[in-house]
């Protein structure tokens, strides 16, 4: 069942009656009345859970939320040349919206988006001016792509080209880019039309050395190859990746900027990451391993395996590479199916590492039988049953392990005892019970591994209904 909503106003109101009524200190009001909302069925999400607070400069019995007053101060003065006060509007309405999202959707809904829009027009010529402007509409536009307009998409596109050797400018625009294209498809393919793919590994190689700006830009050129709006469709996350790589030479961009920052795990990890989208082709795979992408990420393995996040992102970009068949031996024979393990035994408590530790072996193991005989003598097998013991309500460690698994096996039969050894029959039952995702990958990995399974025909071919 859908969840209701309310506005502002009503759940203040609320709040008020509550003090006013039946006398309730502030506290005791707000706590009742999200109570009360809450057992209704009220949706909250987008609700300031504050109680509002009148000002000097109102009257007296004028109560209302600090985020407004905010923007009704930006209103005022949004017109005026007294650029040191306009700043400090503008860094009080920032600092509002970044305390929550029912901060930024409120004032969404008082039409905060056009003054903001009109003071980033204002303030185009002065660095300084821009650079606050851009950030409120940054902070504004946090979870709301659908304020983005044809203005705001230019003024962004303007900005980045004019301050493009601005980092500190650059990036705020950057970061304003990547919130309006988060599950907005439109924005994402106007954007790219209107050119923002050059601008963004422009802004990467003109600023390399700036690990804030290599991390924003390297976001947004991920985000491009998402097809997370589900308002549409299908998307064009496809064709952006290829358009970021043969057109704007993505690959070499990334990590020559990765190279520049190899002590630096949280643009490293930003980097693999959209490494990892960008692989969509076979062809893209070996260029990555071509260009010292995959050295990069196995030294990256090596020497920074204590990092769960990092190796998090190196696991995932190996694993998309993998997916090569040569690539797939290049990896093995340097070694690294033993950092793989031992990156999971590590962070065998790490639910996303062993997910994509067990994964990315799996790949490794695909039409591989050498690659399936370094995997079980380095104790990768091994690894993938311990993380199905230690994640077993984690339906994407199962799913992953099993296909390990069953990879091994398929080409390798004399895997199949050893690895029943282990315990994996128990474990890929259970997984088969207690997650429906499992369903196919486990049937399969006890199929091959010699269990005993049941395997049912979905249609015989009789007049009828499909069988449950």
């Amino acid at each position: 069942m859908a969840l209701r909503r309310i506005t502002q106003e009503t759940f203040d109101a609320a709040v008020k009656e509550n003090i006013e009524e039946f006398d309730m200190d502030p506290e005791a009001a707000l706590r009742d009345a999200v109570e009360q909302f809450e057992s209704q069925g009220v949706d909250l999400s987008c609700i300031v859970k504050v109680v509002p607070t009148s000002s000097s400069n109102v009257v007296e019995d004028e109560q209302t939320h600090q985020i407004l007053r905010a923007l009704e101060s930006l209103r005022l003065n949004k017109d005026l040349n007294d650029v040191p006060e306009l700043s400090a509007d503008l860094k009080g309405f920032t600092e509002q919206c970044q305390l929550g999202f029912a901060q930024r959707y409120l004032a969404a809904q008082k039409d905060a988006y056009p003054i903001i829009i009109s003071v980033c027009r204002k303030s185009m010529d002065d660095p300084e001016a821009v650079l606050t402007a851009v950030s409120a509409l940054a902070a504004l536009t946090d979870g709301q792509p659908d304020l983005l307009d044809a203005e705001g998409q230019q003024f962004l596109l303007d900005v980045i080209k004019k301050y493009q050797t601005d980092p500190a400018v650059a990036r705020v625009c950057i970061c304003a880019v990547r919130h309006c294209c988060l599950k907005h498809e439109q924005n994402r393919q106007d954007l790219v039309k209107g050119g923002i793919l050059p601008l963004l590994t422009g802004a990467l190689t003109q600023n390399r050395a700036c690990g804030a700006l290599v991390k924003e830009a390297s976001a947004a050129l991920r985000v491009m190859t998402f097809d997370d709006d589900v308002r549409v469709p299908y998307g064009q996350a496809h064709e952006h990746a290829k358009a970021i790589v043969l057109m704007h030479n993505g690959l070499k961009v990334l990590i020559q900027a990765a190279e520049a920052h190899v002590d630096n795990t949280a643009v490293l990890s930003e980097l693999c990451a959209t490494l990892s989208r960008l692989a969509v082709r076979n062809e893209f795979c070996q260029d990555i391993c071509n260009l010292g992408g995959l050295k990069l990420m196995m030294t990256l393995l090596a020497d920074s395996y204590e990092t769960a996040d990092l190796v998090r992102q190196v696991l995932s970009a190996i694993r998309a590479v993998a997916g090569n068949d040569d690539v797939k031996d290049t990896v093995v024979n340097a070694g690294g199916v033993q950092l793989i393990v031992i990156a999971m035994n590590r962070h065998i408590r790490d639910a996303l590492v062993c997910e994509q530790g067990s994964g990315c072996l799996s790949v490794l193991a695909l039409r591989k039988p050498k690659n399936c005989a370094v995997i079980m003598a380095e104790g990768g097998a091994l690894a993938a049953v311990q993380a199905m013991k230690t994640h077993p309500n984690s339906a994407n460690v199962q799913k992953q392990s099993c296909m390990l698994l069953r990879n091994l096996v398929a080409r390798m039969s004399n895997f199949s005892q050893p690895i029943l050894d282990m315990g994996a029959e128990a474990l890929i039952t259970q997984a088969l019970r207690s997650h429906q995702d499992c369903g196919d990958v486990g049937k399969a990995a006890l199929r091959d591994l010699g269990c005993q399974v049941e395997l049912r025909e979905l249609w015989t071919g009789k007049h009828g209904s499909l069988t449950n």
